[in-house]
């Protein structure tokens, strides 16, 4: 038995000379030939033997030049197995025997290099990029061009193609001329087809793109009246990612450029890790620290690495799976992990975001494991068959990739999302319509728009809130001494807040005058009421007592002082209410005889704005005062309200002062 042990290497030896002669026979064998005498259909030109060449030598395209010693190629087949020294350049050549009769015919090119030359009888018809000195262009668009009808007139074409193959290209898949890149047929039926192997190649990822785009721009609309939602941010981040990333794309399918536009195109790559990974963290409110900064930023500079891989950097297989790796950790392992835990808490826009999300970590597990395949021989066909399912699955006149369907899937989560949160924020402005609309009608009863009639003394008021309620303020209330109670004030804030701590203050004012008429005393109570509310707000007042004999008393929290007969009146200035406990507020008095006027202020009308940024001012202030109530307030108004506006005024009469 040990001699056929001891015989199988002079049995493999024989095998491997026996198939070195067949293949030198097959190969001096010459050309093969093309017969497109009876072409119905374009034909490709790859379901036949080429004959290459690793030289470089101009003369190769003359059609009378003798090919008969080159070795046969199939472009099935990686060219690598001839070429292990891989040459930049290489031609291949065909011969085509045509009908001298027919007329249109074109070939039809897509994918071949970044760099080539294509030949018919020794004239170059074709050309994209330059070989010498190289200069890559892209090479995504369909070329068709028309063979002059005199060539086709001789019956027989010598097609050949020389071709640069970059370091790059080499670490490709199959680098070169490959089965699919040229085909022969009517140039009238290639511009039909190309037009729609281009709509139904690319009809689901512009349609994704569209999608993503349009739905950013509404969220930004969104984010616009709703600046809380900082999701809506993160998804026209997103939609403005996409928005920059499509150009390029798209012009390439329609029209090669030169491969520098694809070092642009990769520019948007370094963002996309951060831009991805915080609209997903937006929506489970993790925040970014600096250590996922860091880790977003290196995974976006591994991005845009890999983004060059393809054009300008040449890294062997090991070396371009770490410049991918990242990003693809990040997407189909860390995010799912993320929204798993928080739909577990009870997050349902997680749990809407985690379908979409793992759909798409299962595409990118299979494009990872084809790839793997792909690097062995003997897997390769079936890692081919692999990657055409997921990314070009017929689908009629259209080829569906898994990835478009995932990106549509994920934009229409999105869009589900937004509409539930715009239902959920419409019921609470609903909601809060009706809670402004009740304390509209509070506010009219605590802030009259109208002041009875107090004998002696002719009231007038106006009142205008910025917004559909206000935190200004004023009581017009009698001393039931004859004389009257002028309270005015301002508390801090705007809205809804700020008319709570109105209904407040009112309340008390009502509720102490009973016990109190010192405008002193009065203030002090509302200042320890304010203090005991927990910091929840401060307000400004003034309240003056006027008696019947024209005597005004009058105490100051912080609040504009008062106007008698077009004078300001000098009051002593104090902490507003709600501020500091036990504060004093000291009292001045000054006379108010027959016929003056004093005028209250609150400060929506000092603070009146024009667009270029003019204030009403003191002095404007000052020369109105002597007008009714409603002239004042409608002065301001028109100069530019920016505050609510109060303004009250009191005038002795002088058959009360005369009787008195």
């Amino acid at each position: 038995m040990l001699w056929r042990f001891a015989l199988r290497p002079v049995r493999h030896s024989a095998s491997l000379l026996v198939t070195f002669l067949f293949a030198l026979i097959a190969n001096s064998a010459g050309a093969q030939s093309f017969d497109a005498t009876h072409l119905r259909q374009p034909a490709s030109l790859g379901d036949v033997k080429w004959l290459v060449n690793a030289n470089d030598n101009p003369a190769y395209a003359a059609p009378s030049f003798d090919d008969s010693h080159w070795p046969l190629h199939d472009p099935h087949n990686s060219i690598d197995a001839i070429f292990p020294q891989r040459p930049p350049v290489i031609w291949y050549r065909l011969h085509v025997k045509v009908d001298p009769s027919t007329t249109g015919l074109a070939l039809n090119e897509i994918y071949i290099s970044q760099a080539f030359e294509i030949y018919v009888n020794g004239e170059r018809l074709m050309q994209l990029g330059q070989i010498s000195p190289w200069v890559a262009y892209t090479s995504g668009e369909r070329v068709r061009v028309r063979i002059p009808d005199r060539l086709v007139a001789t019956g027989n074409l010598v097609i050949a193609l020389r071709v640069h193959i970059s370091p790059v290209e080499w670490h490709g898949q199959q680098p070169g001329y490959s089965a699919s890149n040229l085909s022969i047929g009517q140039d009238q039926t290639f511009y039909r087809d190309n037009w729609l192997a281009v709509i139904g190649a690319n009809a689901t990822d512009w349609i994704d793109r569209f999608l993503v785009i349009g739905l950013g721009f509404v969220a930004l609309v969104l984010y616009a009246s709703q600046r809380r939602q900082t999701v809506y941010l993160w998804i026209f981040a997103v939609g403005a990612l996409v928005l920059i990333e499509t150009p390029l794309p798209f012009i390439t399918t329609f029209r090669n450029v030169p491969a520098i536009w694809e070092l642009i195109g990769a520019i948007p790559r370094l963002a996309a890790p951060f831009i991805w990974v915080g609209l997903y963290f937006a929506f489970v409110n993790q925040r970014i620290g600096w250590v996922w900064r860091v880790i977003l930023v290196l995974t976006g500079i591994a991005d845009f690495t890999a983004g060059l891989q393809e054009w300008f950097i040449s890294l062997p297989a090991q070396f371009q799976l770490f410049t991918n790796l990242p990003f693809i950790l990040l997407l189909s392992v860390v995010i799912p992990i993320v929204l798993i835990i928080h739909w577990r808490r009870g997050n349902r826009e997680a749990g809407l975001l985690l379908i979409p999300v793992i759909l798409f970590s299962f595409y990118i597990y299979a494009v990872v494991v084809f790839d793997t395949m792909f690097q062995f021989p003997a897997w390769s066909r079936t890692a081919l068959r692999g990657l055409n399912l997921i990314d070009r699955l017929p689908a009629g006149p259209f080829s569906v990739s898994l990835h478009s369907l995932t990106g549509m899937l994920s934009t229409l989560t999105l869009a589900i999302i937004i509409l539930q949160r715009s239902a959920t924020m419409s019921r609470r402005q609903a909601q809060l319509e009706g809670e402004l609309e009740a304390a509209q009608e509070v506010q009219r009863v605590l802030v009259p728009e109208h002041t009875g009639d107090v004998p002696g003394f002719k009231v007038e008021s106006a009142y205008e809130p910025a917004q559909q309620v206000g935190g200004d303020f004023f009581q017009v209330l009698p001393d039931g001494e004859g004389g009257v109670l002028i309270v005015v004030g301002d508390v801090a804030g705007k809205g809804l807040p700020a008319a709570m701590l109105v209904s407040v203050l009112v309340g008390a004012i009502r509720g102490v005058a009973e016990f109190t008429k010192d405008p002193a005393e009065l203030l002090s109570n509302l200042n320890e009421r304010l203090v005991g509310r927990g910091g929840s707000g401060f307000s400004t007042a003034l309240i003056a007592r006027i008696s019947t004999g024209g005597q005004v008393t009058v105490a100051n929290a912080g609040h504009l002082s008062p106007y008698l007969d077009g004078k300001e009146v000098e009051l002593p200035g104090a902490l507003p209410l709600g501020v500091a406990s036990s504060t004093l507020y000291e009292t001045t008095e000054f006379h108010l005889d027959p016929g003056s006027r004093l005028t209250f202020y609150s400060d929506g009308v000092i603070e009146a704005q024009r667009p270029d940024g003019e204030l009403f001012g003191f002095e404007r202030a000052r020369e109105v005062s002597m007008k009714s109530a409603a002239e004042i307030v409608e002065a301001a108004k028109r100069f530019g309200q920016e505050d609510d506006i109060t303004v009250v005024t009191v005038t002795r009469t002088a058959a009360v002062a005369n009787a008195a």
